[in-house]
């Protein structure tokens, strides 16, 4: 069965850091204060590879970034500190806010295209394919991996010796079926260094 992620409740079944989660994102309101965007929860909390000071990542369809910065701004610029940021990123003009809320770093990024066609909701839906098959030893190679300074993405390229650029690769693999991604990955044994 597909994970609904747009449904965090799937939270509450989680570890001890997925269910403060929760809590805190429903405190804050986030999901109902910012709807009109189509807001996703992203990232390593949802997927429990999540290490100490690990963001909650929520990505945004926004049509109108400048609109969309607006909101952010309005809605969360009162908290201490709070920064608002645009850039470019895939090509995309893009808005992030970022701020803390009960001892969970929050960014929040709009771009003008879909929720379900942004690289980091796309690589979610990948890695939780991609741990399901791996296990539970995956889960800990990438945490301890994320722990010793890699990055998420690079982490999953070492475990599953995934070739080229991994941000890219894992974008090739959310486009292959569950039985074509059985056949072209398979969890290396990773030691320590």
């Amino acid at each position: 069965m597909q994970q609904d992620w747009r449904d965090l409740t799937y939270l509450l079944q989680g570890t001890a850091t997925q269910q403060a989660a929760y809590y805190a994102l429903e405190a804050l309101r986030v999901f109902a204060l910012l709807s009109a965007f189509d807001p996703v929860l992203v990232g390593t909390i949802p997927l429990d590879i999540d290490i100490p000071g690990s963001d909650l990542d929520i990505v945004c369809y926004a049509a109108g970034v400048d609109a969309f910065a607006q909101r952010l701004q309005g809605t969360f610029g009162h908290f201490t500190p709070f920064v608002l940021r645009r850039k470019i990123i895939d090509g995309l003009p893009t808005a992030i806010g970022r701020f803390t809320y009960q001892g969970f770093p929050i960014e929040i990024l709009g771009q003008p295209r879909p929720v379900t066609t942004q690289h980091a909701f796309r690589h979610l839906v990948v890695e939780e394919r991609l741990l399901r098959h791996g296990g539970v030893k995956v889960h800990q190679q990438i945490r301890q991996l994320k722990v010793q300074g890699l990055k998420t993405e690079p982490a999953f390229a070492v475990v599953f010796a995934l070739p080229g650029d991994p941000y890219h690769t894992l974008l090739q693999l959310a486009e292959l079926s569950e039985a074509e991604l059985v056949s072209v990955i398979t969890p290396i044994p990773y030691a320590s260094p």
